[in-house]
């Protein structure tokens, strides 16, 4: 009797071990089925835009980022590199997105063009840019046919300040000192800071300049600037800047699409931000800063977002 009772108690035991056991292993995995959900909304949430370092680009790429950060809980990564290098991140899904594709003609013919099968285009951000060979207003020229004359190149020095090598604008630049005859000037790359920074030297002391010029950008807010007449249409008309975003983005991060395909604003828009950097704020502030004031806008752009 006291073996059989001995024996009840035993299989008791070992009956409740194994529901213990049960209910650790049915918890443990619950815990994993929701860490494993927590990683997957924590991968959605994550995204790379890629820009160039162009004034204009900053102050777009920044207001992007403030948006997907403070109004969809996204962590961004700004990836800066040069033309060619951004169009193949998108292309090759090394970067998610960028809002900074120059069409049709700065970016189309050597980066768009190229890889347009392998990316998504989602249309016009910002309509009405422009793209050029700028010089101050007090300086007494008006074409780029000008540039021929002996008396106008030597008040130049036969220099145009340029910027990063390999940029859209530079390659236009280089075409366009063949179909001018310009074999006497020198294209001087630089980057966008020091172009810009080369152009107000020379505007303070009322000095000749010229310099590859894009707008919208503060410069021409803050000085008096015209771009030289292009009789030979090198440079081509008014041009529009594009969204573009790699293949699947739609299906692995619909929020961010969404955004991106309603982003669009104005070139005062861009400027202001661009005034707030060059007036002493770094970047995020000055993005911030315009999110907070245009709630109206940034409410359209996120629309119909859960």
């Amino acid at each position: 009797m006291r073996m059989r009772k001995n024996l009840l108690l035993t299989l008791t035991a070992i009956m409740m071990f194994t529901v213990v056991l049960a209910g650790c292993a049915s918890n443990e995995n619950e815990n994993k089925a929701e860490n494993k959900g927590n990683t997957k909304t924590e991968k959605a949430r994550e995204i790379t835009l890629a820009y160039v370092a162009w004034d204009s680009e900053i102050a777009s790429t920044n207001v992007v980022k403030e948006v997907l950060e403070s109004k969809l809980n996204y962590e961004v990564e700004m990836l800066q590199v040069d033309a060619g290098p951004m169009y193949v991140g998108i292309a090759d899904g090394s970067a998610d997105a960028m809002v900074a594709a120059w069409l049709p003609s700065t970016h189309g013919e050597n980066y768009y063009e190229p890889n347009k099968d392998k990316f998504e285009d989602l249309g016009v951000n910002l309509d009405g840019t422009k793209v050029g060979l700028v010089v101050p207003k007090y300086m007494d020229i008006t074409s780029l046919e000008d540039l021929t004359k002996a008396e106008v190149g030597e008040q130049l020095d036969f220099t145009i300040t340029g910027i990063e090598p390999g940029a859209g604008l530079m390659t236009a630049t280089e075409k366009a000192i063949v179909e001018y005859g310009l074999d006497d000037w020198n294209l001087l790359a630089s980057s966008s800071a020091a172009m810009a920074k080369v152009l107000q030297d020379a505007y303070a002391s009322q000095k000749p300049i010229i310099v590859t010029g894009w707008t919208p950008h503060w410069k021409f807010a803050k000085m008096d600037l015209k771009y030289l007449e292009d009789p030979k249409n090198v440079y081509g008309g008014d041009e529009q800047i594009h969204t573009l975003v790699r293949q699947g983005l739609k299906d692995d991060q619909p929020a961010a699409y969404t955004f991106l395909d309603q982003f669009v604003w104005e070139p005062a828009d861009m400027e202001a931000v661009m005034v707030d950097i060059l007036g002493g704020m770094s970047e995020e502030e000055a993005a911030k800063k315009w999110v907070e004031a245009n709630d109206a806008k940034v409410s359209e752009w996120i629309a119909g977002i859960e």
